[in-house]
């Protein structure tokens, strides 16, 4: 069966989005950043929306490939690239950011804003690899 393009350039229109619109928080100092709560806020939402993507694009392939089932979203990466979807070292990283996504739902009130920033800053260039890797996979099929 193949992956449903559709599927997957909806979830990297959502990607696309909210990347760019966290691009203008790359030029904010941590604490011109950490000091306003609205900016705060919009920016954990926007990278909550962009690892939900990430995790939907590897659940539709998961699912239609008929991979092995991940019981948790940080697994669902390394499925990925237990399967040749994506490089492995790139799965850790994006597990990574997985479990940045259960600390941003599920315990919310342990979240630093630096690091917030820092994932901004530094860890958004995972996403666009992801992205890149994927659709490299998608002209292989």
């Amino acid at each position: 069966m193949k992956v449903d393009r559709a599927v997957i350039f909806s979830r990297f229109d959502t990607i696309e989005r909210n990347t760019e619109f966290l691009d203008e928080y790359k030029e904010f100092s941590t604490d011109e950043f950490t000091s306003s709560y609205k900016d705060v806020q919009a920016a954990k939402f926007s990278l909550l929306e962009i690892i939900e993507a990430c995790i939907d694009v590897a659940n539709h392939i998961i699912s239609v490939k008929g991979f092995r089932k991940a019981e948790e979203y940080s697994v669902m990466f390394r499925v990925l690239g237990e399967n040749d979807v994506i490089d492995v070292s790139l799965a850790g990283k994006l597990s990574d950011m997985a479990r940045f996504r259960n600390l941003l739902v599920h315990r919310y009130g342990e979240v630093d804003d630096a690091r917030v920033l820092d994932v901004i800053k530094n860890r958004l260039v995972d996403v666009e690899l992801f992205m890149k890797e994927i659709v490299d996979y998608l002209e292989s099929e």
